[in-house]
């Protein structure tokens, strides 16, 4: 299971990466989530993928899922939803006032 993992992780992240050296500055928006969401898989794979009981005391104390990394996961997730919303609102707003979302024309240089 850790390689699927894996392989999905590297497809994410190369996927992440092409969408982040585009012109456009929706796709490298939509770059850095897809690498965000990679990062996620690789932390919880990280974690361990294996089957145990719930990390409370009193029960079994030989198998327990680890919660440190899913607690991770969590935070990352609204954080990563916090930046893409402030980054989707600054694209928003630098085309309405610019007209344009590449990123050649946003910084000047011209394409001749």
């Amino acid at each position: 299971m850790e390689t699927l993992m894996a392989v999905i992780i590297g497809i994410l992240f190369s996927i992440g990466a092409y969408l982040i050296l585009s012109k456009s500055l929706l796709r490298i928006i939509l770059g850095s989530s897809v690498i965000a969401h990679g990062t996620h898989l690789l932390i919880i794979t990280m974690g361990g993928l294996k089957t145990g009981g719930p990390p409370i005391l009193g029960g079994r104390a030989d198998s327990y899922t680890d919660p440190l990394p899913q607690a991770l996961i969590l935070t990352a997730i609204v954080i990563n939803f916090a930046l893409t919303a402030f980054l989707l609102v600054l694209a928003y707003r630098s085309y309405a006032k610019l007209g344009t979302d590449n990123m050649d024309q946003l910084r000047g240089i011209n394409d001749e």
